[in-house]
């Protein structure tokens, strides 16, 4: 790298260290600092270590790593006073960000409901198709209330027959089947739901579903 891009990167590492005031490693700073200013990570490495030779910054080791902050002699000193009222105002900060943070929540949360209901003209054009689909029940309901070719007694009494004759079927396999059910789970060592779990079993209870009187 020459000169000039080892400056302009001493330059921007330098600013950067003072304007956050807190240590970082190299790592750090190249990653905090890569992506806006596409420094690699051998020139900032390079750099840092000049800084410090040079006393712009400090470091620090710690076993195998190095740290580098800002010359604190820099700064101007700050009395107890001052540092209380730093700390106070911190503490009134903090209280806003955290109640702005809860406001910009619950707006969001407004916002995405009002982004998900309906549109005026999509109300309205909702109600039109359900004006309309109301009307063709209305029209068939009188159609059907108007009809003449009504069920025969003949047809009813066909339609009660065949519905007995299947609920007495129903109860007739559901029987076998239960006696079959019945045989295997007197060998079988779990559960008679664990059975119906692993075999596959679904029962008219499962689905609320009961044999008509007949």
């Amino acid at each position: 790298m020459s000169k000039s891009k080892d400056a302009a990167a001493g330059n921007i590492i330098l600013k950067y260290l003072n304007d956050q005031n807190r240590p970082y490693s190299a790592q750090d700073v190249f990653s905090n600092l890569q992506r806006e200013h596409g420094l690699g990570k051998t020139a900032v490495v390079k750099a840092m270590e000049l800084l410090a030779q040079q006393g712009k910054i400090k470091e620090k080791v710690y076993g195998k790593q190095k740290i580098y902050f800002a010359d604190q002699e820099q700064f101007p000193s700050v009395s107890d006073s001052e540092l209380k009222d730093l700390d106070s105002k911190i503490t009134e900060l903090s209280s806003k960000l955290q109640s702005s943070q809860q406001s910009s929540r619950q707006l969001e949360s407004e916002l995405k409901d009002l982004t998900s209901s309906m549109t005026t003209e999509e109300m309205m054009k909702e109600m039109a198709q359900l004006k309309e689909e109301c009307a063709r029940y209305q029209e068939k309901l009188v159609k059907i209330k108007s009809a003449t070719n009504h069920v025969t007694p003949e047809e009813k009494e066909k339609v009660y027959s065949e519905r007995k004759q299947f609920g007495k079927e129903w109860r007739k396999r559901k029987r076998m089947a239960t006696e079959i059910f019945d045989a295997i789970l007197e060998g079988y060592p779990k559960s008679k739901k664990q059975f119906f779990e692993e075999v596959g079993v679904e029962t008219d209870e499962d689905y609320n579903v009961t044999i008509p009187d007949v």
